[in-house]
This record gives structure tokens, C-alpha cells and sequence, in this order.
């Protein structure tokens, strides 16, 4: 455990000094603030977050499945901003990637990350052919650390090898994103033999987080008990569409969270849901009519 330790942060410090200099020779578009805003966007049944670093650095992790993603960044970026830092990819389904292709094509992209998954399908198509206008991409691999600046990184947990040929849910991306003493685990659609591997090959304080983005939009399928106790979130979200077909989230899901004393945010429940973290604390932002409608 020692050696693989050593060799992931030895990989990580690569990683982390080469997009230092490839990647954040950006102009910042606002003084520090001292706050990192993480949102979970409500896109329906889908995956989309932004994140905005203290210094305005702007970041997309998914993008839902059609154009809803443009109402939720409306209101989070000015009117004339059309230009994100980094986009990343964890999934490459419609469900994830179909707002990506809207994205790509109506703003200036800095860089590209994504688990290297692939599928047959017209949308990844779409999104291959917008997504070569972008001047860097990088395929993601467990063990790197990308410096987001600000004292803000984002650990690549997973997929650990080439993933390629392998499912579009066995091979999401997981990260952990850090500010501070503050963590937001980011699962992707990864199914529980994924959590199993975490589980089995990091140590625990490497997957500790305040915030737990539920895998695969609560189904009963991910989130094992195991792994919400390893990883004693204080936050959960689930982002899913209002009716969906699949019966998402999964009443297993619910209970698992809710015993283990969770507070749980929905998006088919509160919408957009908002995080801000000083490097110290963590609050979810919520509308004050929705107060108190969180579980348990």
C-alpha cells in the first residue's frame, strides 16, 4: 500500500506541475473571494455541475442531456461570459454529455478531461466532432491531482486503467474536489464494484467528503452502505428528473443515506442546488420556502 501510495503521489505532483503550466495561464475574471461555488444543476435527468473557483475560474463536470443546462449556467455567469476553463467528462451517455455538445459549440473551451469511455452512439459522435475545437484534451486516470489554484484540487480516483473498452459505468470518473479542510465527492454513474474498488485500495482519508454527489442519480445500484460510511458525508445530492422512468432515486438509496443521518438535496425536489465552502466550512444555499424539506 506504501509503494502504491508513494507512486500516485509521485504521479499526482507530474500532473499537477504540467497543467500548472499548460492549462491555468488564464486571467482570473474577479478577485479572489475567498469561496468556491459548487452547483448541481437541474437538467432533468441527467448529471451537471459548475464550479466556480475564488478567483472566478470556471469548471463544468457534465452537462445533461439536451440545452436545459444553458437555464441553469444563465443564472449562475454573466450574460457575456462565454468562455469556460475546464470541462470534464465522467460519463459518456446522452444523460451526461448531451449539454456538453451545446456547450462546446457556443463557448470558448479551455481544456477537456474525461475517463476515456466511449460509445456508439449519434450523440457522442456530435460531441467528438465539438469537442476537437478545444485546445488540450487529457484522459483522466486515478492517481492524478489537477491544481485548480486558489488552494482548490481535484483528485482523479477512478478509472485506474485504461477504460476504453470497458462499460460507461464502470469506467466513470471519480473525483474528489478539495478547498481547504472542505471535500465534494464526485461519483459519476459509478455502480457499486467501482465503490468496492476505492474502498479496497485507498485509505479511508482519501475518500472522506463534506458533499457525496450520489452515483448514478440514486439508483439502487450504486451508493453501498460501505461507502457512504467511508466516506461520512454531511451533504448528499441526487440529481434526477421529476417522474423519471427509471424510478430514480431508488427507495434502497433514500434509507441507506437517510441512516447513516445524511441530509439529502434532490434537483427533481429543490432545483438547482448550490454549495459555497470558505475552505473551513460548507453551506448549502437553498431557498428559504424549501428550508427544512431536505431528509432525514
Amino acid at each position: 500500500m506504501k509503494t502504491r501510495i508513494s507512486k500516485l503521489l509521485f504521479f499526482s505532483g507530474l500532473i499537477l506541475v504540467g497543467l500548472n503550466l499548460l492549462v491555468w495561464q488564464v486571467l482570473a475574471r474577479a478577485p479572489t473571494s475567498g469561496i468556491l461555488t459548487v452547483a448541481f444543476l437541474n437538467v432533468g435527468q441527467g448529471d451537471a455541475i459548475f464550479i466556480a473557483t475564488p478567483s472566478g475560474k470556471q469548471i463544468i463536470i457534465d452537462g445533461g442531456p439536451n440545452r436545459s443546462v444553458f437555464k441553469g449556467l444563465g443564472k449562475l455567469m454573466p450574460f457575456n461570459d462565454r468562455s469556460i476553463d475546464l470541462l470534464i467528462v465522467t460519463n459518456p451517455d446522452q444523460d451526461h454529455i448531451g449539454g456538453l455538445v451545446e456547450i462546446l459549440n457556443n463557448y470558448e473551451v479551455g481544456m477537456i478531461i474525461g475517463p476515456g469511455t466511449k460509445t456508439n452512439t449519434k450523440v457522442y459522435e456530435r460531441f467528438g466532432e465539438a469537442s476537437r475545437h478545444a485546445p488540450l484534451l487529457l484522459t483522466a486516470r486515478g492517481g492524478m491531482t489537477l491544481n485548480l489554484g486558489d488552494g482548490v484540487r481535484l483528485e482523479v480516483l477512478a478509472p485506474v486503467a485504461n477504460a476504453k473498452t470497458w462499460g460507461t459505468n464502470d469506467g466513470s470518473l471519480v473525483a474528489r474536489l478539495v478547498y481547504g479542510e472542505t471535500e465534494f465527492m464526485l461519483t459519476g454513474d459509478a455502480p457499486e464494484k467501482v465503490e468496492r474498488g476505492l474502498l479496497a485500495t485507498l485509505p479511508s482519508a482519501w475518500l472522506e467528503a463534506d458533499v457525496l454527489k450520489v452515483g448514478h442519480h440514486g439508483s439502487k445500484t450504486s451508493t453501498s452502505q460501505e461507502f457512504v460510511k467511508t466516506v461520512n458525508p454531511k451533504f448528499a445530492v441526487i440529481s434526477s428528473g421529476k417522474d423519471n422512468r427509471y424510478g430514480h432515486p431508488h427507495q434502497k438509496t433514500l434509507e441507506t443515506l437517510a441512516n447513516a443521518g445524511v441530509k439529502t438535496f434532490r434537483t427533481d425536489t429543490f432545483g438547482t442546488i448550490i454549495f459555497e465552502s470558505d475552505g473551513e466550512t460548507i453551506t448549502p444555499l437553498i431557498p428559504l420556502t424549501l428550508r427544512g424539506r431536505f431528509s432525514p
